[in-house]
């Protein structure tokens, strides 16, 4: 089986805004400095410029919505996803619902043009502190996933908190992974070969999917991590060394916690902080990513480390000059590049963990 028919070369549709953006991020450094002043240097590590100028642009403009509206929060990430991230072109995109424990879930399925055949399927839950994120806010991600993992990708529009707190979200997300990996000829898919993936409190769901299905099956084939949140006590050092100025707050997080959580004794239940589950072993092969300048720096890094002691394959990559958000970015100077890259390796992983059918990707 082939996941693509051949090599072509990427095409994206990119709004004016946007390609302003673009144009500004890669001016020469000197230039950018006097914009945006110099790049921070914390823990060992130098943040990327045209990131530093993304930070500060964003800061001026509160695009993503800094205070405790709802509403203005959801309308920030849709806004700010569409100027940042560019639209991959080649890829279908079809809308759907499955079976939810509260009623349908809306999903949208992605698969390249250039797939043939059955393929490996990513079930895909967004980011945006359990709170915000849907759908559009992540489609550019989800286009670029399909495009370049060689799989279909199944994205999740799970309930969002504070109208539906913890458990509601990680039902709908556990419901979803089910109906996929039940029926995957649904989506094109092989068999078994179903995986879970998410950024930021959608990798917190992907990790607590896969706790669930070791101890419940089925289990997923794989997991990717995008800078997961793995410990809402907040303990990690990383909390308070990135914990202002660098797009995520600790604010923020905390804001997101209050409205993810109904009780704090929560913070304490491994499917909310996965990285506090007594035992790991047993869980699929993993891939982590994280941010240097990113609060969840270090639950990542260790919650990585728990599950390569445990005897699970796991691979960690931290980009060191980055900041959380990082998979939305395309518009970045090598944005575009950076997020191929994980997504091919994404699909490596996926395709590399089935024993008997060899599946390739382009």
């Amino acid at each position: 089986m082939c996941g693509h028919s051949g090599h072509m070369t990427d095409t994206f549709q990119i709004s004016p805004a946007a390609r302003g953006l673009r144009r500004m991020l890669a001016l020469p450094p000197r230039w950018i400095e006097r914009l945006a002043g110099p790049a921070p240097q914390l823990d060992g590590r130098t943040l990327d410029p045209a990131v530093h100028l993304l930070v500060r642009a964003n800061e001026r403009l509160q695009a993503t919505g800094k205070d405790g509206d709802l509403q203005h929060r959801r309308d920030g990430i849709r806004r700010s996803s569409r100027l940042i991230m560019p639209t991959l072109q080649g890829i279908s995109v079809t809308n759907r619902t499955l079976p939810g424990p509260d009623g349908a879930i809306p999903v949208r399925v992605y698969r390249s043009h250039r797939s043939v055949g059955p393929l490996p399927v990513i079930v895909y839950f967004h980011g945006g502190g359990w709170v915000v994120g849907d759908l559009d806010s992540h489609d550019g991600s989800c286009r670029m996933l399909a495009g370049h993992s060689g799989a279909a990708v199944v994205s999740v529009d799970y309930r969002l908190a504070p109208e539906f707190p913890f458990p509601g979200p990680l039902d709908d997300a556990w419901a979803a992974f089910r109906y996929v990996f039940d029926h995957p000829g649904e989506f094109g898919g092989v068999p078994g070969l179903v995986a879970v993936m998410g950024d930021s409190a959608g990798a917190n769901l992907a990790a607590a999917v896969c706790l669930r299905g070791r101890d419940d099956g089925p289990l997923p084939r794989a997991q990717i991590l995008i800078y997961p949140a793995t410990d809402l006590r907040m303990e990690q050092p990383s909390i308070d060394t990135f914990a202002d100025g660098f797009l995520l707050t600790k604010a923020d997080m905390i804001w997101y916690r209050e409205q993810y959580l109904t009780d704090p004794a929560q913070m304490s239940d491994p499917l909310v902080s996965p990285l506090l589950a007594p035992d790991v072993s047993g869980l699929p092969p993993t891939q982590v990513w994280t941010a240097g300048f990113d609060p969840l720096r270090d639950e990542g890094a260790r919650y990585a480390q728990r599950l390569q002691d445990a005897g699970v394959a796991c691979r960690y990559t931290c980009l060191d000059d980055q900041v959380h958000g990082f998979f939305s970015m395309g518009v970045l100077p090598g944005g575009m590049t950076r997020v191929a890259d994980i997504c091919r390796s994404a699909g490596e992983l996926v395709r590399s963990t089935h024993g008997t059918t060899r599946i390739s990707s382009g």
